[in-house]
């Protein structure tokens, strides 16, 4: 009797946490899509008058504004009782995927997340070690979604870099200065070059230069071709001469190395196969064994030495499957 009641106190327990991890989840999701997407953007929001769309009720946009103002308030006081936890590295890489949270946000969301697998792992296994297990994943996830997004704006940006350029000194040539060739691409563009451009644009509006600007761009876009173009304009904003030719020359390089990257992902495409394919044998034959023969598979469960090595050969795949795409990435 003393062990169900144990058994019922922890259940309820668990319950009682799961329910408070999970709003606090729901309270972040809400920040993150409501909110502001920089304290910049709060400053500028200021003076700038919300404009009250056709048939919108008054009533209804006063709450908004309330319901937005609150939660302002709420992040920013999150963000100054925490900011111990900030990272300027963080917060770049949220910029570069465009996530419009602050870094020590993601940090609670992600420690939250945490928690509420740890507690989800523990009530389904019913073993701490579930637990631990469920934890480790939810804490590794967040940087490995990040860094693909992350991955995915900019090779997005990238294909659209030569469409941008292109526009831009078509502009110029046509009489338009650098910032109204640029304010046109933002306009001209989809995402999410429209989005970095018009970031450029920003900041150069609240006061920073346009070197610093395009620093900043290159550094969230982490691209070479986009390197070279900032150090051409740069030099070109700092010596003076030709905008045009200058872009004009850009644009041929950039062309170049596309040319040339296609020339070597051609060459390079069936060492990635044979790559891909020696890391999936494993998993395939471990698949033709369990059906062959389920019970191959029994002292995985007992023995910690079977254990051990199932681990180690699990590491040596992923190091071979890394090492591997190293060897075939050629830099231009």
């Amino acid at each position: 009797m003393l062990n169900l009641t144990q058994d019922s106190i922890t259940l309820i327990l668990l319950a009682v946490f799961l329910v408070s991890a999970l709003g606090l989840v729901l309270i972040g999701m809400w920040i993150y899509r409501r909110g502001p997407s920089s304290q910049r953007k709060q400053r500028v929001s200021r003076y700038v008058a919300p404009v009250v769309e056709k048939g919108e009720a008054q009533g209804d946009r006063r709450y908004v504004l309330l319901s937005e103002k609150q939660l302002s308030k709420v992040r920013a006081w999150l963000n100054k009782t925490l900011r111990a936890l900030a990272s300027e590295k963080l917060q770049i890489k949220l910029s570069s995927a465009y996530w419009k949270i602050t870094d020590v946000e993601y940090i609670l969301i992600r420690v939250t997340a945490v928690l509420f697998s740890f507690l989800l792992g523990w009530l389904i296994s019913g073993s701490v070690l579930g637990g631990f297990f469920l934890a480790v994943i939810a804490y590794l996830m967040p940087p490995i979604i990040l860094d693909r997004a992350i991955a995915r704006r900019q090779n997005k940006f990238h294909e659209q870099l030569l469409d941008v350029l292109t526009l831009i000194k078509g502009s110029v040539q046509a009489g338009y200065g650098l910032m109204q060739a640029l304010d046109l691409a933002v306009k001209e563009v989809p995402p999410p070059a429209a989005e970095e451009f018009g970031r450029v644009l920003y900041e150069v509006r609240l006061g920073l230069s346009l070197e610093d600007a395009l620093f900043n761009l290159a550094e969230r876009m982490d691209n070479d071709d986009l390197q070279i173009v900032v150090t051409a304009i740069i030099i070109n904003d700092q010596v003076g001469g030709n905008l045009t030719t200058v872009l004009e020359s850009t644009i041929i390089t950039i062309r170049d190395r596309l040319q040339l990257q296609g020339e070597i992902r051609t060459l390079t495409s069936y060492s990635r196969y044979v790559g891909n394919f020696l890391s999936l044998l494993p998993f395939f034959a471990g698949l033709a064994i369990y059906l062959l023969n389920p019970g191959y598979f029994d002292s995985l469960e007992t023995s910690l030495l079977t254990q051990i090595l199932f681990v180690m050969a699990l590491l040596g795949i992923i190091v071979g499957n890394i090492w591997m795409r190293q060897i075939i990435k050629i830099k231009v």
